[in-house]
């Protein structure tokens, strides 16, 4: 009479545990060496975790293999569904015990390997799987954190504290944090970390949320890895608002550790970007920045009362002064009347020097300081000074850098003004300003393929920004090109550039009367502000004459336009032009031709 074995002794009759076990330990050691060496030969994520789930698949199937088939001196064969007791007895002497001492063998062997490779991880003799980086240095965009109050009036603070986590994080040297632009374009944006990431050129992403409910707030950060999501750190912080300041400083330093940027010691340690005490002028800050971002002159005056308000409740908030001195000074080169503009670039040399005198060591205040030296004083040796000390106290801020490629350029020095642009851009690569530097700088050495691709980008990313097309115009006509000289002439928006545009592009449309009354329209309308560009038409006319007249023009009312003259085609025909070199001495400028 043959007895029936149970489930349990049939599993190891079959040896369906042992061979479990083996297919665990070898298919962990596979996975250890998958994850280490593809990434090596450059071979993707999807081959990887194909290849992992194809470990994970087997498991089941290995386990049915060793239930139907069985492993005896004779080789492979299929196991009988019962075997009698004696029978089974007699196997065991006559075969299995080899076979189960082979098994064991194996699976000791694999065990054994999988502790040495435990121990040489440990020891750091092997190393542990890493999350791939955008570069080889450390970098992170601040996405914008999400108002979850649902009250749209609190925007202003989220956009704010993201923006200060991003200016704290940016003090801090060796470390790659992309601008407020750039990280400001995925706001409510559905795309995943990766390809943020991919489009940022990142390692990692700090994300979160905020929820402002009367003198409370509840910030929720979260530190990740942009390839894969990955969740490196996360903290919530339940805060009176009154603890606002020591909260952003508290978040970026905790972000400084995940990242082991503590590199120096305590001279390594992210310093606070906004010195104020005062909730209320730290409101009216975030406030003004809401509306300087909008770029009209109606949103601008919205931002001057909100400055100003800051300064009233806290008349020691140098931030304060440097963002009134930032908003004034772009009124008066804008917008204001003829009759306004001496007086708003009084008032924004004054908030610059106030800034500084409050905080000698506030990047934003030199960068102010820099801007009025460099227009409306024309001083460009004075503004150096300054915009290299910003970029010395914030050297990964693509603000400060984009000063910087901007001075450079007006100074001639073409080859460093061109690898500061292109840094610019890699720290804040969805902001157009840059390119359009970057496309003057190409123009002036000729590399005009380049600077049209320059152009586009800077196209796609804002394509009803102003200058972008006008300066195609440029591009066009130095390919010879007049019929896609008129054609993007029209598609520079209406305005000043427009006009400008149109004046260069009918120059060479080969009707004389038509270019001759496109100039005359253009000095009418804005012969006052935009003498610079009158003396550039005249240079493609060849009449070198006026141009020189216009460019005196442009030197007595401090005509910003100036600051370009080492990167604008058609003036540098006449670089070797006596009246050119008087021209370079006035802005204190080596000549291009010495």
């Amino acid at each position: 009479m043959s007895v029936k074995p149970s489930f349990f002794a049939e599993l190891q009759r079959r040896h369906v545990y042992k061979v479990g076990a083996m297919y665990c330990v070898a298919g962990w050691l596979l996975v250890q060496v998958v994850t280490q060496v593809l990434p090596i030969f450059h071979i993707g994520d999807v081959v990887q975790q194909i290849l992992v789930l194809t470990v994970i698949a087997g498991f089941p199937v290995a386990l049915v293999l060793a239930w139907i088939f069985d492993v005896t001196p004779q080789g492979i064969v299929r196991t009988d569904a019962q075997v009698p007791a004696s029978g089974a007895a007699a196997a065991t002497r006559i075969g299995r015990r080899p076979i189960d001492r082979r098994l064991n063998v194996m699976l000791g062997g694999l065990l054994l390997i999988a502790l040495a490779y435990l121990a040489a991880e440990r020891m750091a003799w092997v190393p542990r799987p890493a999350h791939r980086t955008a570069d080889s240095n450390p970098s992170i965009a601040v996405l914008p954190l999400v108002n979850t109050g649902g009250d749209p009036a609190n925007e202003y603070f989220s956009d704010g504290l993201s923006e200060e986590l991003i200016a704290v994080l940016a003090k801090i040297p060796k470390l790659k944090v992309v601008g407020r632009s750039s990280s400001f374009h995925f706001k409510n944006s559905s795309e995943d970390s990766k390809t943020i990431g991919q489009k940022l050129g990142v390692a990692q992403l700090l994300e979160g949320s905020v929820l402002k409910q009367g003198e409370r707030v509840r910030i929720v950060a979260e530190l990740v890895e942009a390839d894969d999501g990955h969740q490196l750190w996360s903290e919530t912080y339940d805060r009176e608002l009154k603890d606002i300041f020591a909260v952003q400083t508290e978040i970026a330093e905790a972000v400084a550790s995940q990242l082991k940027l503590r590199l120096l010691g305590s001279t390594e340690r992210a310093q606070a970007a906004y010195k104020t005490a005062n909730l209320g002028a730290y409101n009216a800050l975030l406030q003004g920045d809401f509306f300087r971002r909008r770029f009209t002159l109606e949103d601008y005056r919205k931002a001057l009362d909100y400055y100003n308000q800051a300064i009233q409740l806290d008349p020691g908030y140098a931030l304060a002064y440097a963002r009134l001195s930032w908003i004034w000074r772009g009124m008066a080169a804008i917008w204001l009347d003829a009759d306004e503009v001496g007086d708003g670039y009084a008032r924004a040399r004054a908030a610059a020097q106030q800034a500084l005198a409050l905080a000698p060591d506030l990047a934003e205040a030199h960068e102010a300081l820099g801007w009025v030296l460099m227009t409306p004083d024309l001083d460009l040796p004075a503004a150096g000074v300054e915009i290299r000390r910003a970029v010395e106290l914030a050297p990964t801020d693509s603000v400060m850098q984009n000063a910087l490629s901007y001075l450079l350029a007006a100074e001639g020095r073409l080859s460093e003004a061109d690898a500061v642009t292109r840094k610019a851009i890699a720290l804040d690569p969805l902001v157009v300003p840059p390119y359009l530097n970057l496309a003057r700088i190409l123009m002036a050495r000729g590399q005009l393929d380049e600077a049209a691709a320059t152009l586009q980008k800077a196209i796609e990313l804002q394509p009803t920004a102003s200058h972008q097309y006008a300066y195609l115009v440029t591009v066009d006509l130095l390919r010879g090109d007049s019929a896609a000289a008129l054609r993007d002439a029209e598609r520079e928006p209406e305005g000043f550039w427009r006009n400008y545009a149109r004046a260069l592009a009918q120059q060479r449309s080969g009707d004389s009367a038509g270019a001759d009354q496109a100039l005359q329209r253009f000095i009418t309308s804005d012969g006052v502000t935009g003498a610079f560009q009158v003396a550039v038409v005249y240079a493609l006319r060849k009449d070198p004459q006026r141009m020189f007249e216009w460019l005196d023009k442009a030197y007595a009312i401090r005509d910003s336009g100036l600051t370009q003259l080492l990167v604008t085609p058609f003036l540098l025909d006449y670089k070797s032009d006596p009246r050119f070199a008087a021209v370079c001495r006035q802005l204190k400028l080596d000549t291009p031709c010495s």
